[in-house]
């Protein structure tokens, strides 16, 4: 099973538990034999998918929006980034450079494109900015990709 991820990012720490757990219950249902998770590996859900994807065994593909993309992520996450770069078994790339918004959706149709089926750590709520949460299961939807929402309940951005 080919699954991918999206989801927001700078979520409290007490919905980033929450989330975790979601995600490491949703996890345990694939095979880990045939698991591959699909991220962009960004700080947040992107990650804690990856990271739960290989505790269970399964293999792990990035996708890289653009080759600003890790530049504009925290510098307290490059550390885990490189990590789980280190451990994937192939890398996608845009062949956009600058981190746009434009390429972080980019970035995301190339990950919807390899997956059988899209998680998503999603409040249900529009998009901040283009390229964000909702536009990504919107596009998921669009080309036929299924898409579990997991969201804590009562849980806020």
């Amino acid at each position: 099973m080919r699954v991918g991820i999206t989801g927001h990012r700078g979520l409290s720490t007490q919905v980033e538990e929450q989330v975790r757990a979601l995600l490491a219950e949703q996890v345990k249902a694939y095979d880990p034999a045939e698991l591959v998770g699909f991220s962009c590996i960004a700080d947040g859900p992107d990650s804690w998918f990856a990271e739960t994807v290989l505790q269970h065994g399964g293999r792990l593909e990035v996708v890289i929006p653009a080759t600003e993309y890790r530049q504009g992520l925290p510098d307290w996450h490059h550390p885990v980034y490189g990590r789980l770069l280190s451990r994937a078994v192939d890398v996608h790339h845009t062949g956009i450079t600058e981190s746009t918004s434009e390429a972080h959706q980019a970035g995301s149709e190339i990950l919807v494109g390899l997956v059988d089926e899209l998680i998503a750590v999603w409040d249900g709520k529009p998009a901040r900015g283009y390229g964000g949460t909702a536009d990504v299961v919107a596009y998921a939807e669009r080309t036929g990709v299924p898409v579990r929402v997991l969201w804590p309940e009562g849980a806020s951005r």
